[in-house]
């Protein structure tokens, strides 16, 4: 049983135009010969499908969206499957995720990660394939996404309960994969506590566990004799200014389930650079750097030290929030009412995103014990 799995996926700028003509294979026609390899295909879907007049929710960060031609996209592909545990599944509040759901089940796509609450977003996928039964586990990072006991939206990532769904899964399936979607954009590496997170992940029972969200590709380790993936990279994914480094590479996975050690292969693209288009590249395309960042992985004090240095180049950001104005004439006025307050919207969005959102809490404390 071989199992494919790519990152994010979103109809944006140029293959957005092309898929709202149906043509699919200008983007994804050479995408076709690798699922065709594999019995099972899964990408992360990174934008809910909306044709009404939902609103954007309020966030940090753009509010994505796409047409029913997205699913038809990925289906054209190959792909069988699409995670919705990620942060812009929620975008368009409730009717986007409803009508996400709709247009999935509608075009007979699999989901897994997303729901109408809590109970549902949570739900593990369990697929038989050549015999043998997979769970998919699927959730991402808290940012402005999160379904609620009463409201829709994406599997929150909590180890704890990871870990019930994944001893459930073992004793209900054969194989266990888990996919998560959080991580620091535009950085290869993870930090020691998403290595901590997902290793124990394995150690619950986990037989791989497969990272994205980045908008770049990481590393990739073999721990106690299972595969962790730390960053696939942007798998379909066109931004105007963003056609040229990081963000235009990446690689899927195959991952061979009939062996008890999962075997694994990886094919590096290139997507929407020069061109609209999936483009992949020979197998040592990025073998020198991936194993510079493998062999950081390996090596918990150069982990700590790169991740410390890459926090401190962006602890402005966080000084901008948390450094508001503040002394006692000030304090005195506004509790009387006699001074508005001068935390705006957006600077409560942002310290919400800080303090909610595991990634960048990472950072957030980081700062502060500096």
């Amino acid at each position: 049983m071989k199992i494919l799995i790519a990152g994010d996926f979103c109809p944006h700028d140029r293959t957005a135009v092309a898929f709202e003509k149906e043509d699919y294979a200008s983007v994804l026609q050479e995408v076709k010969n690798l699922t065709s390899e594999a019995d099972y295909c899964v990408v992360n879907y990174e934008c809910p499908v909306v044709t009404t007049d939902a609103k954007p929710i309020d966030k940090c960060g753009p509010n994505l969206r796409c047409t029913p031609n997205g699913v038809k996209a990925v289906k054209y592909a190959g792909f069988d499957c699409v995670t919705l545990a990620n942060n812009h599944f929620l975008d368009y509040g409730e009717k986007g995720v409803e009508e996400t759901l709709d247009t999935l089940d509608r075009l007979n796509v699999d989901h897994v990660g997303g729901g109408i609450n809590l109970a549902k977003a949570s739900e593990v996928l369990y697929k038989d394939i050549k015999g043998i039964r997979l769970a998919i586990i699927n959730c991402c990072e808290h940012e402005f996404s999160i379904a609620t006991d009463t409201s829709a939206g994406s599997n929150p990532l909590n180890p704890v309960q990871q870990y019930y769904a994944i001893q459930e899964a073992r004793k209900q399936a054969d194989r266990v994969l888990v996919i998560v979607h959080g991580g620091h954009e535009h950085w290869q590496l993870p930090s020691p506590r998403m290595q901590q997170t997902y290793r124990f992940f394995i150690d619950a029972g986990a037989d791989v566990v497969v990272n994205h969200h980045q908008h770049c590709y990481g590393g990739y380790e073999v721990y106690n004799g299972k595969p962790i993936f730390y960053g696939l990279g942007n798998f379909c994914f066109d931004k105007a200014k963003k056609r040229n480094g990081l963000w235009t590479k990446g690689y899927a996975v195959i991952i061979d389930f009939s062996v008890s050690s999962p075997i694994f292969t990886i094919h590096p693209y290139s997507q929407c650079a020069e061109s609209a288009k999936v483009v992949f590249l020979p197998l040592d395309a990025f073998n020198t750097r991936i194993d510079k960042i493998n062999n950081i992985l390996l090596d918990p004090e150069k982990l700590d030290k790169e991740t410390h240095d890459y926090f401190v180049k962006g602890f402005d950001k966080y000084s901008s929030v948390f450094e508001p104005l503040r002394n006692k004439c000030y304090t005195a006025l506004k509790q009387k009412g006699w001074l508005p307050s001068l935390v705006s919207k957006k600077r409560k969005l942002e310290a919400t995103d800080f303090v909610c959102c595991e990634a960048h809490r990472d950072r957030l404390i980081c700062y502060l014990n500096s």
